[in-house]
C-alpha cells in the first residue's frame, strides 16, 4: 500500500508540471496573434519628413526676413529722400522770393548795370525751373542754357574731389549738385566718373563711357555715397586724364570738375597743357567743354588757410572761360 502511494503522487506532480507548460506555450500562441494584426510604424522615415519641412519653412522665413529689410531700407531711404526734397523746396522758395525783390528793385531803378540784371534773370530762371522739378511740374528749355551753362553735349564727364576736406565736409551738398547736374541732362549717349587724380569709379568702364540708363545713374549716385579713394587735392590728374582718354572730334563733351581746392605749384602750366590736349576745331572751339563748381570749404577756415581754395577758384575761372564752360561758386557747402 505504501507503494502504491508513491505512485499517485508523482502522477499528480506531472499532471501539474504539463499544466503549466501548456499554459505558457498559450500565452506566447496568444502574444503572437495580437501583435501580428498590428501594422508596423516607420519612425525614422516620418522624422525624415519633419525635417524636410521644418527646413523648407526656416529657409522661406528667412527670405521673408531679408526682403522685408530690404523694403523696410528702400522706404527709409525714399523717406529721406522726401525730407531732403521738401527742404531744397523751402530754400529754393526763399531764394525765389529775394531774387523776385531783388529784381523789382532793379527794375526801378534807371541805373541798372545791364550785365548784372542779365544774370539776375538768368539765376531766376534757372531757380523757377528748379522749383518745377521738384513740385513734379514738367518743363521743357526753350534754349542751350540752363542756369547760364550750356547744356547741348551728348556725353558728360565728372572729376569729383575725394580729398578729405570735401568728403568729410562738402560730401552732401556735392550729392545734391551731382543730382543737379544730371537732371538738366536727361539724356545723354553716355558718362563717366573719375576722381580728381584720375582713378575710375568703375574699372569695369575704363577707358569706354557707361551707358545712360535710369538705372545706372542709381547705381552711380548710391556708388558716390561711400566712394573716398586717395586724393592729392588737385582736379589737374583728373583734366588731363579725361581730355587724353575721351576726346573725340566727333563727339559733344562736357566735362564737370567738383572740388574745393588746387594744390598744384603752377596754374599757368595747367591752362596751357589743357590747350594743348583740348584743342580748337576748324571754327575755332574746343569740343570739350569744361564745367566746374567750386564749393568753400577751405572758407570757412582762417584766412591764412585759404590760399588753396582762392587758387582753386581762379584756375577754374580761367579754364572754364577758355574752354566754353561756366563755374559756379557756391556760397555754402553745407546742405
Amino acid at each position: 500500500m505504501a507503494m502504491k502511494k508513491k505512485r499517485r503522487s508523482g502522477e499528480e506532480s506531472s499532471m501539474s508540471f504539463l499544466d503549466v507548460v501548456c499554459c505558457g506555450f498559450g500565452a506566447i500562441v496568444l502574444l503572437l496573434m495580437i501583435t501580428k494584426t498590428v501594422e508596423p510604424q516607420v519612425l525614422e522615415q516620418t522624422e525624415i519628413k519633419l525635417d524636410g519641412i521644418i527646413a523648407d519653412l526656416q529657409k522661406q522665413l528667412f527670405t521673408i526676413r531679408g526682403e522685408t529689410q530690404v523694403f523696410n531700407r528702400e522706404l527709409t531711404a525714399k523717406h529721406e529722400q522726401l525730407d531732403i526734397e521738401d527742404k531744397r523746396i523751402a530754400i529754393l522758395k526763399a531764394e525765389l522770393e529775394t531774387l523776385e525783390q531783388q529784381y523789382a528793385a532793379l527794375n526801378r531803378s534807371n541805373t541798372v548795370d545791364n550785365v548784372v540784371k542779365g544774370e539776375l534773370e538768368l539765376a531766376l530762371q534757372s531757380l523757377t525751373d528748379e522749383m518745377q522739378r521738384l513740385l513734379g511740374q514738367g518743363y521743357q528749355s526753350k534754349n542751350n542754357l540752363v542756369g547760364g551753362i550750356p547744356v547741348d553735349s551728348e556725353y558728360i564727364i565728372f572729376i569729383i574731389d575725394t580729398s578729405g576736406s570735401m568728403f568729410n565736409y562738402g560730401w552732401n551738398r556735392m550729392m545734391q549738385e551731382m543730382v543737379n547736374i544730371l537732371d538738366i541732362y536727361p539724356n545723354v549717349k553716355g558718362i563717366q566718373v573719375m576722381n580728381d587724380m584720375g582713378d575710375y569709379m568703375f574699372d569695369s568702364f575704363r577707358g569706354k563711357w557707361i551707358p545712360d540708363t535710369p538705372a545706372r545713374r542709381n547705381i552711380i549716385l548710391q556708388r558716390l555715397r561711400t566712394w573716398n579713394p586717395f586724393s592729392n587735392s588737385s582736379p589737374v590728374e583728373g583734366i588731363q586724364k579725361a581730355i587724353a582718354t575721351y576726346y573725340d572730334p566727333g563727339k559733344k563733351i562736357s566735362l564737370y570738375v567738383l572740388g574745393d581746392e588746387f594744390t598744384g605749384t603752377s596754374i599757368k602750366q595747367v591752362i596751357d597743357t589743357v590747350d594743348r590736349l583740348n584743342r580748337k576745331d576748324s571754327q575755332g572751339e574746343r569740343l570739350v567743354r569744361i564745367h566746374a563748381v567750386g564749393f568753400p570749404v577751405q572758407f570757412s577756415r582762417p584766412a591764412n588757410l585759404q590760399t588753396t581754395g582762392l587758387r582753386f577758384a581762379a584756375l577754374m575761372r580761367e579754364l572754364t572761360r577758355r574752354n566754353g564752360g561756366t563755374f559756379v561758386g557756391l556760397n555754402d557747402f553745407r546742405t
